[in-house]
């Protein structure tokens, strides 16, 4: 069993507007309302793959209300503590042109006690996981360094994969996740420099591992960097995987389905190589369809036999 925890769950609104022009009056052609989060796009993306998942978090006010009805509408099983203050929502205005416009609230503000209840769930929860995935921003209130204290509570009990972005990446490092997956525009905080090749993005895996990780995915448009160490193997192995890119409906969940994609080969103990295949089609899969973690089986199928895996050069760094 996987578990999500998505602490700053939105209610996702994606509307699809035909040559939107900002300023002027704009008409919708599609809108689509579903439960979010990076969490909760994993969870959806698994449930898609066929891997059993429970998605958890903190959901308040009548926000919070809407995404745990619409987890449970999607037949995905959840289990949020409900905080006092309203959980967040964000609107993704997409152009079939090509053109992404997101606006995302900033969330609720949870206090010491919601915490505590939170972090009491999350050792009831561990009883029964194989695999705890921590993913997306911290609302107000939430330490930066909470996902390093929920991985000090996991850790030799399942495994971990983490996913988020700024001060929280880098305190959560700390707490040894068994993977972290930030996309090349988080990992450049991380490096402190912008990447500018293959090279740079290795360099970035590899720094990842070096501040705590077991593993790192960089992902991209058109794949994803990985460095990858199996049990025993200290140094690692540095992979690049890339599928050539098609024309996206929405990129919006594509790291989180690919997320999804690996981990599932990661519990059904598939060779890294296949692993990586898995998780560049289901991201572009994921691109192919409006909705975070919405793909078609066929199309992750399809996808997956085109994906190109190969082994880099090793960067060097002091663990």
């Amino acid at each position: 069993m996987i578990v999500t925890v998505t602490l700053n769950a939105a209610l996702d609104r994606t509307l699809n507007v035909p040559n939107f022009q900002p300023g002027t009056r704009n008409r919708a052609s599609e809108a689509i309302t579903l439960p979010g989060g990076k969490g909760i796009n994993v969870a959806r993306a698994l449930k898609t793959l066929g891997e059993p998942v429970i998605a958890t978090g903190l959901a308040g006010g009548r926000a919070g209300t809407s995404i745990v009805e619409g987890l449970t509408e999607e037949g995905i099983l959840n289990d949020f503590v409900r905080i006092r203050g309203e959980s967040r929502s964000s609107t993704a205005v997409l152009d079939p042109n090509g053109l992404q416009t997101e606006i995302i609230e900033h969330g609720p503000s949870v206090n010491q006690d919601e915490l505590e209840l939170f972090i009491e769930k999350v050792r009831y929860l561990a009883r029964g996981a194989d695999l705890f995935v921590l993913a997306g921003s911290l609302p107000g209130g939430v330490p930066t360094d909470f996902y390093a204290r929920l991985l000090a509570e996991l850790s030799g009990k399942v495994l971990t994969a983490l996913d988020t972005h700024g001060p929280p990446l880098r305190a959560g490092l700390a707490g040894a996740p068994n993977l972290a997956s930030p996309n090349a525009r988080e990992a450049e905080e991380i490096a402190g420099y912008e990447f500018s090749d293959d090279t740079d993005l290795a360099d970035a895996a590899a720094t990842l591992t070096s501040l705590g990780a077991d593993s790192a995915i960089v992902h991209l448009s058109d794949g994803c960097v990985a460095r990858l160490r199996e049990a025993g193997d200290k140094e690692g192995t540095t992979y690049r995987a890339s599928l050539v890119e098609r024309t996206a409906i929405s990129t919006v969940g594509s790291g989180d389905a690919l997320l999804a994609g690996y981990l599932t080969g990661l519990v059904r103990g598939e060779p890294p190589v296949k692993r990586l295949e898995m998780a560049v089609a289901c991201g572009a899969a994921n691109a192919l369809r409006a909705g975070a973690g919405i793909f078609a089986l066929d199309d992750f199928k399809a996808l997956q036999r085109q994906v190109r895996v190969t082994e880099m050069a090793q960067i060097a760094h002091e663990e």
